[in-house]
C-alpha cells in the first residue's frame, strides 16, 4: 500500500494573498477520499487550516488518513506555515482520536443551548441595561489587545494573534455600538456596574440565526460572587428579545471555571477546535 496525495486543481490565491488547495487521497494511485488546505484568513498567512479530510469507509483503519493528514502539513510548511489548526464536530471521535496521534491539542470550544421561552430572573438587586456610549468607548480602547493577548497565552505567535483581534473586531463592529445585530449590555448590582456582556446576532451555515456571546467579563473586583451566571442569563434575555431561540459561544478549554458554568448552564458542545506547531 502507497497513500500519497494528488492535487484536484491548481492552488486558490485570493487578492488578500490567502491560499487553498484541494488532494485527492491515493491509494497505489487510485482516489480513496480527500483532503483540503489553505491559509488561516483569521490569523494570516503564516497560519494554516487542515480540513476536509476524508477516507472512504472500507479503506480507514489502514494508515492512510494519517499520512494524508501529515502530506498536506508539509504543503503547509511549504507555504510558509508554522502553525495548523482543525476543526472537528463534537460527534466525530475517531477524528479526535486521529488528532490527538498527530499531535494536536484543543485550545476551545464551541457550544450551544437551546433556551427556554422566558429567562431565568436575575437575582434580587441586580439588573441589566444596555450599554452607554462611554461605557463602551472605555470597552473599545482596550478590547483589540485584552483579545489578542488571550490567544498569545494559548501559544499563538503575536502576530497572528493581533491579526486575529483586529480583524474580528473591524469586521463585526463596523459601525460600533450601532453595528446592527451586534447587543452590548452591563449588569449592574445596586447600580454600580459589575459586568458586561456582548451578544451578537449570527447565521450558521444551514441558514439558521442564532445569538452569540462574543464577549462576557465580570470586574475583577466583583468575581466570585455569581455574576458570571447572572451575565449569562442576561445573555439570554437579550435573545429571545431578539427573537432567537438559541444561543452560543466559544470557549478556551484552560478556562475551566467557564466551562463548568456553561455546562452547569446547559450548554452542549457542537465542535472542539484543535492546533498544532508545524
Amino acid at each position: 500500500m502507497t497513500t500519497t496525495i494528488r492535487p484536484t486543481g491548481p492552488v486558490q490565491q485570493s487578492t488578500d494573498g490567502s491560499r487553498s488547495r484541494t488532494y485527492d487521497v491515493c491509494d497505489n494511485g487510485r482516489p480513496v477520499g480527500s483532503v483540503a488546505v489553505s491559509t488561516d484568513p483569521a490569523f494570516g498567512p503564516s497560519a494554516g487550516v487542515l480540513h476536509s479530510l476524508t477516507v472512504e469507509e472500507g479503506r480507514r483503519r489502514r494508515g492512510r488518513g494519517t499520512i494524508a493528514a501529515l502530506a498536506a502539513e508539509e504543503v503547509l510548511r511549504g507555504w510558509g506555515c508554522d502553525r495548523v489548526r482543525l476543526v472537528i464536530p463534537a460527534d466525530n471521535a475517531a477524528a479526535r482520536s486521529l488528532a490527538a496521534v498527530l499531535g494536536y491539542t484543543e485550545y476551545s470550544q464551541n457550544m450551544v443551548k437551546t433556551l427556554r421561552r422566558t429567562a431565568p430572573a436575575l437575582p434580587e438587586g441586580i439588573t441589566g441595561r444596555p450599554m452607554a456610549e462611554t461605557e463602551y468607548a472605555e470597552w473599545a480602547a482596550t478590547a483589540v489587545e485584552s483579545y489578542a493577548r488571550s490567544w498569545v497565552e494559548r501559544g499563538v505567535p503575536e502576530e497572528q494573534a493581533r491579526r486575529k483581534s483586529e480583524t474580528d473586531h473591524a469586521a463585526n463592529l463596523p459601525d460600533g455600538l450601532d453595528t446592527p445585530g451586534m447587543y452590548f449590555h452591563v449588569l449592574a448590582r445596586e447600580g454600580e456596574v459589575v459586568g458586561h456582556v456582548w451578544v451578537a446576532r449570527r447565521r450558521t451555515s444551514d441558514g439558521a440565526d442564532l445569538g452569540h456571546v462574543f464577549d462576557v467579563e465580570v470586574r475583577e473586583e466583583h468575581r466570585g460572587s455569581g455574576h458570571g451566571r447572572a451575565l449569562m442569563h442576561l445573555a439570554e434575555d437579550i435573545t429571545l428579545d431578539a427573537g432567537l431561540g438559541v444561543l452560543g459561544l466559544h470557549v478556551f478549554t484552560s478556562n475551566t471555571p467557564a466551562l463548568r458554568l456553561y455546562e452547569s448552564l446547559g450548554y452542549e458542545v457542537t465542535q472542539y477546535n484543535l492546533g498544532k506547531t508545524l
